[in-house]
């Protein structure tokens, strides 16, 4: 388990900065963060980068750091709280390239970053035998049972 809580420890930390970086970028420069221009956002709500960035620097920055720092502190609800920020990240990924029409390796990367978030964190709540998994569990239990019996 120490492994689990680990490489999730490292993920949090490593997408909480960078996104923390990139939502820095674009809220101090709103046309063109990082060299990038506001026109494949020309289908999109935003005529700037400055909402997506706020979203990207508190959501999935501080979101993820604040993952990490619960799971550093082995507080009790953070098999949840790291579901909930991986979770974030993928659908910030798909909604990114639905509203920029398209798709490329970072994307690819961290939307699979995200699924490995969320499997390792559904881990921890099944080794906490938190809810749901305690009903799965439950459920596999009652049926090892009776497959047993008869």
């Amino acid at each position: 388990m120490k492994v689990v809580y680990r490489l999730l420890f490292i993920l949090h930390v490593f997408v909480g900065i960078g996104a923390m970086a990139g939502g820095l970028a674009a809220i101090s420069n709103p046309y063109k963060p990082l060299g990038m221009p506001v026109e494949p956002l020309k289908n999109s709500p935003f005529s700037n980068y400055l909402i997506p960035g706020i979203i990207l620097f508190v959501i999935i920055g501080l979101g993820n750091v604040f993952s990490a720092l619960m799971l550093h502190f082995k507080l009790r609800f953070q098999g949840y709280i790291s579901s909930i920020f991986s979770w974030a990240l993928v659908i910030w990924i798909v909604v990114q390239c639905i509203i920029l029409n398209g798709v490329v390796f970072l994307h690819v990367l961290f939307f699979c970053i995200g699924l490995i978030e969320a499997v390792l964190s559904a881990i921890i709540l099944f080794e906490q035998r938190l809810f749901p998994t305690n009903i799965i569990i439950s459920f596999y239990k009652g049926i090892r049972k009776s497959n047993v019996i008869k």
